[in-house]
């Protein structure tokens, strides 16, 4: 099997000689996604989440992209992963608390969010919501089996 018609799922030892000198592309099965809010919030990850989440649905091996909400005055459960986040804030103003250091953003500022550190999110705004897209290196942690996530209120 080459590797333009490798099979979707995980490379075993066997598979070792598809490690090539140059790279090779390989079509993904779409290159967009449209109208990622109007498709809906994840359900379970919102619930879970106390905040609106929308999946960006793309075939992406390393890096995930979502896009958060946060309801006027919301604050988010403290949680922690061993992927780390870059969250770029498209409206409104808060902060993210991180390890116990307040960080506040608005519009227009991106966050670093370090791996395994405990975290949460918080609007400022009492009367208008904030959104940010998160994008995460938790694919590229989920295929080689070491991405973990723990959330206060489920998982302590």
């Amino acid at each position: 099997m080459s590797a333009t018609t490798q099979k979707e799922g995980a490379f075993s030892s066997g598979d070792f000689h598809q490690t090539f000198a140059r790279p090779v592309y390989v079509k993904p099965a779409k290159l967009i996604h449209k109208n990622v809010e109007q498709a809906g919030e994840h359900n379970q990850f919102s619930t879970e989440r106390k905040h609106p989440v929308f999946f960006v649905d793309l075939p992406t091996k390393n890096v995930s992209m979502t896009i958060g909400g946060l309801l006027p005055g919301q604050l988010t459960n403290r949680h922690r992963h061993t992927y780390e986040t870059v969250l770029y804030v498209i409206e409104g103003r808060g902060y993210t608390e991180v390890e116990g250091e307040k960080v506040e953003w608005e519009a227009g500022d991106a966050v670093y969010i370090p791996s395994w550190a405990w975290h949460r999110h918080q609007n400022l705004s009492d009367s208008q919501p904030a959104k940010y897209i998160a994008c995460e290196n938790a694919p590229q942690l989920q295929n080689l089996g070491v991405a973990l996530r723990e959330e206060e209120g489920r998982d302590l």
